[in-house]
């Protein structure tokens, strides 16, 4: 291991990111927890709210000339949360890149509902239409493979708390495989149903394992349930022994 390898040392804690924890960093790669609302990379509208822009500040201390720089391994949805991770040089990015299908990656999420078994999976074919708006075939030709597993955690008078299993990582794919389950996301308005008095996408990115890049060493990241999802589900248990 080379002397450069030995010792990292982050930037001062001013330099941190609002919306983004820092749950670990060394020289190839930087994992963050990252909050709902806040995009991953820049869209026609938001350029500098970004986790992107914001982490590629941050490695370079708040100097815009430094040639320190991040790359993009994997996204998530704006209104999703939980862990992300990007790359410090493009020999971790195209290591993980390759890999990010063999690696496992697990979600939280509240759904309307119940689905029809307590643990199952879902495959599909997806494709996306005009308005980017993805959606389920079942002709190869037309789609990408997708696949999802699930299983109930806790069950509600209108909701359930599951556990997600995300086998390969195409755009929403998530949302739209839980859709066709009959059971959308809460606070999913693109896939399902529009409701008031929700927070939030009730999607979180949990735990992570990974193969670091340079060393090989497996790693593994996890987070929390988000409390919000705790409260949508309790509330919901409360009402229904007390009808």
């Amino acid at each position: 291991m080379s002397a450069s390898r030995k010792k990292f040392k982050a930037p001062p804690k001013r330099f941190h990111p609002k919306g983004l924890n820092i749950i670990y960093e060394d020289h190839d790669i930087l994992v963050v927890d990252k909050i709902s609302g806040l995009l991953t990379v820049s869209n026609d509208k938001v350029r500098e709210q970004t986790a992107y822009f914001m982490l590629n500040d941050y490695v370079r201390k708040g100097n815009s000339k430094s040639n320190r720089r991040i790359f993009i391994v994997h996204r998530l949805d704006r209104d999703t949360s939980g862990l992300l991770v990007f790359a410090k040089n493009e020999e971790a990015k195209i290591y993980l890149q390759e890999e990010w299908q063999n690696f496992k990656k697990k979600y939280y999420a509240v759904v309307h509902g119940l689905p029809p078994e307590p643990q199952g999976e879902i495959s599909s074919y997806l494709a996306e239409n005009s308005v980017f708006r993805m959606y389920s075939v079942k002709d190869p030709a037309k789609g990408k493979f997708a696949k999802t597993g699930y299983k109930v955690l806790r069950e509600a008078n209108k909701y359930s708390l599951l556990e997600v299993d995300l086998y390969t990582g195409r755009k929403n794919q998530i949302r739209v495989h839980l859709a066709d389950l009959g059971c959308p996301v809460v606070g999913d308005k693109k896939y399902g149903e529009k409701e008031k008095g929700i927070k939030r996408l009730a999607l979180h990115a949990s735990s992570l394992s990974i193969k670091h890049p340079f060393s090989k060493e497996p790693m593994s990241f996890e987070t929390k349930i988000p409390g919000y999802f705790k409260s949508l589900v309790s509330q919901k248990e409360e009402r229904e022994t007390s009808s």
